[in-house]
């Protein structure tokens, strides 16, 4: 199927790429402090359409149920809503924080939005009564993913916490203007219903929830995937897999040539909406491969792309992926300045069977 990039060139490393529940719109957050919006024409094609200042780097974004407001945080520390409404976007302050907010999520079945940010702390808003609860992580958060039920948090010490969405929501019974005229801020304190060490050995860099609800995915720094389950039973079958790795040569010291294996971050991890147990990786190697976390194969890899992998999203339809690229430092190069001719959003149409999972292999 096509592969198209979006013609409005963003200045700075991509972030977070968005559809809106129907697919008609994509939302890209960059370092350059701007939300770019593009709409889906009548051929499928996403056009650029307009975008929305921020006073610093936006670091993550989300969609409402219905498409017509949409959720962003960032360096600037607040949880922005965002009501799309013809050339009026206005927003609002939900919460802010003490530190860079990383991630945020919106649950549709309770009605809430969850941020997590540098300082310790998970925001969450109960759009319903304006409610706010600030609770204290016990270290730095990376990523954020949710389900119906639950939030899943994982933080930089390889700890995973999983919350209960309707028991945080509970929580929130004072506006954030209330809390603003407290002299201390309420902190409420972390209350799993689970507690669990990574599967994985280093610093985790994604994660996403199944579709199905049952369990979660994991990516980390070194080249490697986890597979896990809420329930204990089920979560027996836990197993995590190396991926997004090249092998090649180096010389010794004594000039001779040895076989190297060079391990690249897994950046972004992404379920299939349709496809139940596919999801999408995105490494640094600037490569993204399909995978059934069912049967323990990959699906399908797809052609290098010109730099690291990263984010993933797809369309609710499972029609669309949206990849976004941007330099890293896997070439162990620092710059100060990205190359721009690097950076880029790229949507992918797959096929309707193209993610689709494959049969396990047979027991010999």
């Amino acid at each position: 199927m096509s592969v198209t990039e979006l013609t409005q060139p963003l200045s700075d490393v991509v972030s977070a790429a968005r559809f809106s529940p129907d697919g008609q719109t994509l939302l890209v957050s960059s370092w350059d402090t701007d939300i770019y919006v593009y709409n889906r024409d009548d051929k499928g094609a996403f056009a650029f359409s307009r975008k929305i200042r921020s006073t610093a780097p936006v670091l993550d974004l989300a969609w409402n149920a219905n498409g017509t407001t949409f959720y962003a945080v960032g360096l600037a520390q607040q949880v922005l809503q965002y009501q799309l409404d013809g050339d009026n976007i206005p927003h609002t302050v939900l919460s802010v924080h003490d530190s860079g907010a990383c991630r945020v999520r919106y649950s549709a079945k309770h009605n809430v939005v969850i941020s997590i940010a540098w300082d310790e702390t998970m925001h969450i808003h109960n759009l319903e009564n304006g409610g706010v609860s600030r609770m204290a992580l016990s270290g730095k958060p990376v990523a954020l993913a949710l389900n119906d039920d639950y939030a899943v948090v994982t933080l930089v010490n390889r700890k995973v916490y999983v919350h209960d969405l309707a028991t945080l929501k509970s929580q929130c019974t004072q506006t954030f203007a209330q809390q603003q005229q407290e002299e201390e801020k309420p902190v409420a304190r972390e209350s799993p219903v689970q507690l669990r060490e990574s599967s994985l050995k280093f610093l985790t860099r994604d994660v996403a929830c199944m579709p199905d609800g049952k369990g979660f995915v994991c990516s980390s720094i070194e080249g490697r995937v986890g597979v896990e389950w809420f329930d204990k039973e089920d979560n027996k079958q836990m197993y995590a897999f190396k991926c997004h790795r090249e092998k090649t040569t180096t010389v010794n010291e004594k000039g001779e040539s040895v076989p190297l294996d060079v391990v690249f971050p897994v950046n972004a991890v992404a379920f299939h909406p349709v496809h139940k147990g596919s999801f999408a990786t995105g490494g640094g190697d600037g490569v993204v491969a399909l995978w059934d976390a069912n049967t323990k194969r990959r699906i399908k890899q797809y052609q290098k792309l010109p730099a690291s992998v990263a984010c993933l999203e797809f369309s609710a339809d499972g029609r669309y992926l949206a990849i976004g690229v941007s330099p890293g430092f896997e070439d162990g190069k620092e710059q100060n300045e990205p190359d721009q001719s690097l950076i880029k959003v790229v949507i992918r149409e797959l096929g309707e069977s193209e993610a689709k999972g494959k049969a396990a292999k047979e027991k010999s």
